[in-house]
């Protein structure tokens, strides 16, 4: 069973959806779940919510701010910490509903929302199991990984010129989430991003729009989830790493797992990224359904 939600994230309005199990009387343990880079709901999140529920688990999926049916300004605006907040907001309005047990609460997130759930899960322990799937670790490790060592200056040279126009009055400067061409300006320029956005947005995903602020890239650049990680346990962990993901790349992922602490367990998915919402769905989806269920259940 699905119906519409939504909550107050400190006045922002962030909407979604909360799924139950059917024929399942008392409290359920909830799982929450947000997406990754620019991504929206329909993004394949509603698939994966529908594998939890039927094993009997809840899942509460929401639109990050500034995206999707959710509200927030600006715009295609990717703020990490306050998507990390706003998981928090969401962790608590789960808890006030009277299908939910609050003291079993998990998280799921996938690839920047991967690195979202290693941060929530060290600082919140509401929070009783985690799994990040495909996630960042380190935001200005994986820029260096995919922008060309000749390129950084001028992209820095670029968030300092948008920076002083927003000081001006102006309006954020926008550049695309994903190109055709792999050298074209974009924040995530490999060519299966480009292929799975627009085929997701062509088939699943009307509402996915083709950009974000610059600025996003700039907070990216900041981001560092692996300083938390090993701060979540005694959670227990599970991370979802692709053997060829080459955009979140696959070695960083796998350093930073090596310093997680126990309770932990590790997933390796064949194929790229993108292949763990569609080629890959069915290890992916059930690897962090067991671990829920042997955690929350």
């Amino acid at each position: 069973m699905r119906r519409d939600i939504e909550f107050n994230a400190e006045g922002v309005r962030l909407r979604g959806w909360l799924y139950l199990p059917d024929n399942v009387s008392g409290k359920v343990p909830v799982i929450v779940m947000a997406h990754g880079f620019s991504a929206v709901k329909e993004m394949y999140l509603d698939k994966f919510a529908e594998v939890f529920a039927g094993a009997g688990l809840g899942a509460l999926v929401f639109d990050n701010r500034c995206f999707g049916a959710s509200d927030g300004e600006p715009r295609q605006e990717i703020d990490p910490w306050a998507q990390v907040r706003d998981y928090r907001h969401a962790i608590t309005y789960a808890g006030t509903l009277p299908e939910v047990d609050e003291n079993r609460i998990g998280i799921w997130g996938s690839s920047y929302s991967g690195g979202h759930v290693i941060v929530v899960g060290a600082i919140d322990r509401r929070v009783k199991c985690a799994v990040a799937q495909v996630p960042l670790v380190s935001g200005y490790r994986n820029i260096l990984r995919l922008v060309r060592a000749d390129f950084v200056a001028g992209l820095r040279a670029q968030f300092d010129a948008d920076r002083k126009a927003r000081f001006s009055g102006g309006a954020p400067a926008m550049l695309p989430v994903v190109s055709e061409d792999p050298l074209g300006p974009c924040a995530l320029p490999t060519p299966d991003s480009w292929e799975w956005f627009t085929e997701t947005h062509r088939l699943r995903a009307p509402a996915w729009r083709n950009e974000v602020t610059l600025r996003s890239v700039e907070m990216l650049m900041e981001y560092e989830p692996d300083c938390y990680i090993q701060r979540v346990s005694p959670t227990p962990f599970m991370m979802l790493i692709a053997s060829g993901d080459h955009l979140t790349v696959a070695d960083e992922a796998f350093k930073t797992y090596r310093r997680a602490l126990e309770p932990k367990k590790l997933v390796i998915l064949p194929g790229g990224h993108f292949d763990a919402y569609v080629k890959g769905f069915d290890l992916a989806s059930s690897a962090a359904r067991d671990w829920f269920v042997q955690h929350l259940k």
